[in-house]
């Protein structure tokens, strides 16, 4: 009988710090900046130059452990991290090794192994067809990357599934976003992880010998990144074969995962201690600071927002995971006193539908205006479809809900005056299929009916009135 295997998964997760200058020298960050313009004698390591720490990245890195709930080192130290490869100009990168900054700390209940600083690497572009010189493809470095401030959050192998990675490192991305230590921005490369993926028989706990899979830049080619190497590795278990340890390329456009090489051990890298380079001693007065500069973090948020303005586990969580959308629901709670949390989290979802990643403080839909729309939908003055157009106006051209629902006919239409009633009846008439499904016990076919009366009013009419009233004029 062919074992059932479970998966085993590590994340390491590089976070470029929001600092102004790189990590061991003077020179300026700033994506996007002309190639090879922001470097000096440090990060192009030429002879004789010699690194000075940036106390603003100890500080991020402070910051982060709090955050974490790590054990801080009192005494830290740089190593040395040795290898050889064409966009690393020193031949070493400055990194940490058996004495990191941080160790231990949790998230959401994944145990960490350790929190490192260290400096990044250079960028190498490779040009394809279109960059030969003499026949051959061209690879270029451009250095400005080189030598950016890092922060390395390794956890230990507890994920169990690709899409309790993607969760937990949306969670993790959004409690460095609250702390402002980054932009996390995969797209920019300030946020990138790597997976250490293996296949153990179901129950054993022993783990099986792990694959890496190198700088995924976005959370959904991560998941699928992950979902390819553990489909990969059923198929050679199950078939008899075995995993070699390896480090892997998913390509999310074929689907395909490639080797790189294969992986290195810590030996191979031939740490020793940065001969230029005093330790970090952290003082008292550095982790004060560090600790003041922490605000609320997302699930501390989520779960105030659960007690406090009582939503639901889901609303709690897609408000609270990202900062912007949380402070945002919280000036328009501000506005009315009583005002439904859990309505403004509903209409929230609505406005993201719309405004997708952007801010929605920078978007045309005030505080104000929010709170005013789910107070008119909420009064059934107007009914959900027709403040679904309302919102539709406010993205586009900003202004105030009740001015619009006047402006377009938007009112909601109730049966004071016998008008919805004739409507319906309208509706009724129209589709005697739909009224037999109905009357035969099909309580899903009067959604025929209520639609058409909905396209009729323009979505103004109310749909608990529109189905009470067909209820009554079918008598069940």
């Amino acid at each position: 009988m062919t074992p059932d295997f479970e998966p085993v998964i590590g994340l390491e997760i590089h976070v470029q710090l929001k600092t102004r200058t790189k990590m061991f020298c003077g020179c300026e960050l700033s994506f996007g900046a002309p190639p090879n313009t922001l470097t000096c004698p440090v990060c192009l390591g030429l002879p004789g130059a010699l690194p000075v720490a940036n106390a603003r990245a100890i500080h991020f890195a402070l910051m982060i452990g709090l955050a974490l709930g790590c054990e801080l080192a009192d005494h830290s130290v740089f190593h040395r991290k040795n290898y050889f490869y064409p966009d690393l100009p020193k031949g070493y990168q400055i990194s940490q090794y058996d004495e990191p900054l941080c160790r231990g700390g949790e998230l959401a209940g994944v145990r960490l192994h350790r929190v490192h600083l260290e400096e990044d690497a250079a960028k190498l572009i490779h040009l394809g067809a279109s960059g030969r010189i003499h026949g051959s493809e061209q690879s270029v470095v451009d250095f400005n990357r080189g030598g950016t401030p890092l922060v390395e959050i390794v956890t230990e192998p507890e994920l169990r599934s690709p899409e309790q990675a993607r969760e937990w490192l949306t969670l993790l991305r959004a409690t460095l976003r609250s702390l402002a230590v980054s932009d996390v921005n995969m797209e920019e490369g300030s946020l990138r992880a790597d997976a250490n993926v293996s296949l153990r028989a179901a129950g054993s706990s022993e783990l099986g010998t792990k694959t890496e899979l190198k700088n995924m830049n976005s959370f959904r080619f991560l998941e699928r990144g992950i979902a390819a190497e553990i489909a990969r590795q059923r198929v050679t278990l199950e078939a008899g074969g075995s995993i070699e340890q390896e480090t892997l390329h998913f390509d999310p456009v074929s689907g395909e995962i490639t080797s790189l090489r294969s992986k290195e051990e810590a030996q191979d890298y031939r740490y020793f201690p940065e001969p230029d380079l005093v330790p970090i001693a952290t003082t008292v007065a550095m982790l004060r600071a560090a600790r003041e500069a922490i605000v609320e973090l997302p699930r501390a948020r989520a779960e105030r927002f659960e007690d406090e303005y009582g939503l639901s586990v889901d609303s709690a969580h897609l408000l609270a995971f990202r900062f912007e959308l949380a402070n945002y629901f919280e000036k328009v709670v501000a506005v009315r006193e009583g005002i439904d949390g859990q309505q403004i989290a509903n209409w929230l979802t609505q406005l993201v539908a719309r405004i997708g990643d952007q801010d929605p403080a920078q978007s045309k839909v005030t505080p104000e205006a929010m709170a005013q729309l789910v107070e008119l939908i909420s009064a059934r003055a107007v009914s959900a479809p027709a403040g679904r157009e309302v919102l539709d106006v406010l993205v586009r051209e900003g202004g105030d809900p009740a001015s619009v629902v006047e402006q377009r006919g938007l009112g909601a239409l109730h049966d004071e005056d016998g008008a919805l009633e004739a409507i319906v009846g309208q509706a009724i008439a129209a589709d005697p299929a739909a009224v037999q499904r109905v009357r035969g016990g099909n309580d899903k076919a009067i959604g025929a009916l209520v639609g058409a009366v909905m396209r009729e009013t323009r979505g103004r009419a109310d749909g608990a009135d529109v189905t009470r009233l067909i209820r009554e004029q079918l008598g069940i």
